[in-house]
């Protein structure tokens, strides 16, 4: 049999709610050379029927006889796949008709790219709106920003499957929930990460998802996944870093004290210089660099002053100088500053017992997913 020129690795559980659109979805796309191999991890519900009942050749359904969880189950229909492209999707995300026709072309022009993802607009209660991530992309700056968070969402990755089945494993059980996360940073030993900077999914956010279930088990992942990349630049001081980076960048817990500000200034500078010494990247990625993380710099001290934990002589103090205001200018960082004021003026009229702790902030940005594995923003 001619082996397809792309693979769809999808692990089901639970899904029968949804993944007939996801199949419609598949089934619609313009390049039609690809097959579609599904794990069922044991569902409860009618998923299995609503599986066995496509009528589909280039469908392949695999129904486990245990649980096995997410990454297990995904490893399994990665040993299956024998397109010369590997699609990662998950049983409730929507493909654009031209998604896949698009990264082949992509990836079969820019051989020296490993992965190449796509941007995705977000699908809520029937609304449809953008991602907050970049709207502008090179493989130089989606590789600096995995170092701070993950720009990538897992529902809209195609690689090269011959770099994914020299992985063992292709994804580690052991980080659950991020080991999407993990693998992008796998990869980049083995080529470039890109991202089309054009929507190609529409990626579901509801209740279900694992990001609302899931989420400490996703950011202590998380920050193993970041605290390994960057001990060679920390030392021992790199899971308190990758701490950091996941609580304020990933989370988006505001920063309210001086010190923390500060030693998240000190976090941005050193790894922003490593990564140009080591990547030595040109101009217009340089330009990109630095204007992302200056947004990202300024979007920190926004949320502290928002907090009214600090004020705007605190950011004003520590920022570091390449990043001046993080392009907020004066006026904006001082309302920011203002309305802090009114918030910290509140809390300090209300009774001690009256106080409630800030809710947990959810992300989609960290990896791992659904009981069958997300990753967003």
């Amino acid at each position: 049999m001619t082996a397809p020129v792309v693979s769809v690795i999808m692990a089901a559980y639970n899904g029968a709610a949804l993944i007939r659109e996801t199949i419609a979805s598949l089934q619609a796309q313009t390049m039609a050379d690809f097959e579609v191999i599904i794990v069922d991890d044991c569902s409860t519900d009618n998923t299995r029927a609503v599986l066995q009942s496509i009528a589909d050749a280039r469908f392949q359904i695999i129904e486990s006889s245990v649980n096995q969880g997410p990454v297990k189950t995904r490893n399994i229909a990665v040993g299956h796949a024998r397109g010369r492209y590997i699609a990662a999707l998950d049983q409730d995300d929507l493909c654009y008709p031209q998604r896949f026709a698009r990264q082949v072309a992509y990836l079969e022009s820019h051989p020296e790219i490993a992965l190449v993802a796509g941007a995705a607009t977000l699908l809520e209660n029937g609304a449809i709106r953008p991602s907050a991530l970049p709207a502008i992309t090179t493989p130089h700056l989606v590789e600096w920003m995995l170092g701070l968070l993950n720009p990538i969402v897992w529902s809209t990755v195609m690689l090269r499957s011959n770099v994914a089945q020299n992985l063992r494993p292709f994804s580690r059980p052991e980080l659950l929930y991020a080991e999407d996360f993990d693998l992008y940073h796998r990869m980049l030993r083995h080529g470039g990460i890109a991202r089309i900077d054009d929507p190609v999914l529409h990626y579901r956010i509801h209740a279900g998802g694992a990001s609302q279930c899931y989420t400490k088990t996703m950011l202590d992942s998380s920050t193993r996944v970041l605290a390994e990349s960057h001990a060679d630049i920390f030392g021992a001081e790199a899971p308190a870093r990758a701490t950091l980076l996941i609580q304020h960048v990933m989370v988006g817990q505001p920063i309210t004290d001086r010190a923390t500000l500060a030693a998240m200034g000190e976090t941005l500078t050193m790894l922003q210089q490593h990564f140009i010494d080591r990547r030595k990247p040109g101009p217009d990625d340089l330009r990109l660099i630095r204007w992302e993380t200056a947004r990202l710099w300024a979007k920190l001290g926004r949320a502290g002053l928002r907090s009214g934990k600090l004020v705007l002589a605190d950011v004003l103090a520590v920022r570091p100088d390449h990043l001046g205001l993080g392009y907020a200018g004066p006026n904006e960082l001082l309302v920011s500053g203002l309305v802090g004021s009114v918030r910290a003026l509140r809390g300090a009229r209300r009774p001690e017992s009256s106080t409630q702790k800030d809710p947990t902030v959810q992300t989609r940005a960290c990896g791992g997913g659904r009981p069958q594995s997300r990753t967003s923003h």
